[in-house]
C-alpha cells in the first residue's frame, strides 16, 4: 500500500511538473528527479541509511560525532542525507579532519544542519527558512526543483520509521562553522 501511495504522488509530481512549464514556479514543485525513492526498508533513519551503500561517509561521521543514538530516536525527522560523492566534493583532508576525535562537537553541529524535526515528505515542501536541529535555519527552494542552501535534493521521500530521508548533493555547513580553522 505504502508502494503504491508512493508511486501515485511520484506520478502526480511528474504530471504537474509537466504542465507548469509556462515558467510559473509552485511552493510545492519538485524536479522530476527529486521523485526517485532510493528504499523502502522499514529501520531507523540510521538502519536505512547504513543499509544504503552511497551513505556510507554519512553513517561513519553520524557514529563519529555521537548522532547514532539521537537519530535513531522516536523523532520523526526529516534528514537532509549528503551522499558518498557530496563528502568526496569537501575540500582535501577536511572530511578527515572532521572524524577527529577532537572535533567531534564541530561535526556533529554540522550533521544535525542537515536535520529538522517532524516528517516532511516531497509532497507537502515549500519555499523558506527551515529550522534545523542544529538551531539555524537553512533555505529550501523550489525553482527548478528543491533545493536545501545550494544543495540540489537528488532523491525524495526514503522512509524510516522515524522519519524520513530526502538525498542531497552537497554538504551544509552553518554559518557558525568555520572550517578554514580545522
Amino acid at each position: 500500500m505504502k508502494k503504491t501511495i508512493i508511486a501515485i504522488a511520484a506520478a502526480s509530481v511528474l504530471l504537474l511538473s509537466a504542465c507548469g512549464s509556462d515558467g510559473s514556479t509552485s511552493d510545492t514543485t519538485v524536479a522530476a528527479a527529486d521523485t526517485t525513492e532510493m528504499s523502502t526498508a522499514a529501520g531507523t533513519i540510521v538502519e536505512v541509511a547504513q543499509g544504503n551503500k552511497d551513505f556510507s561517509t554519512l553513517v561513519a561521521a553520524i557514529t563519529a560525532a555521537g548522532l547514532s543514538d539521537a537519530l535513531s530516536g522516536t523523532g520523526p525527522f526529516t534528514v537532509f542525507a549528503p551522499t558518498n560523492a557530496a563528502f568526496e566534493a569537501l575540500p582535501m583532508g577536511l572530511l578527515e579532519k572532521l572524524l577527529l576525535p577532537e572535533n567531534k562537537a564541530i561535526l556533529a553541529k554540522i550533521l544535525s544542519y542537515h536535520v529538522v524535526t517532524g516528517e516532511v515528505m516531497a509532497a507537502d515542501v515549500k519555499a523558506g527558512d527551515v529550522v534545523t536541529l542544529e538551531g539555524s535555519s537553512i533555505a529550501v527552494t523550489t525553482m527548478d526543483g528543491v533545493k536545501v542552501n545550494k544543495a540540489n535534493v537528488t532523491a525524495t521521500d526514503i522512509a524510516a520509521s522515524n522519519g524520513v530521508i530526502h538525498v542531497i548533493d552537497a554538504v551544509l555547513v552553518p554559518a557558525s562553522v568555520d572550517i578554514s580553522k580545522l
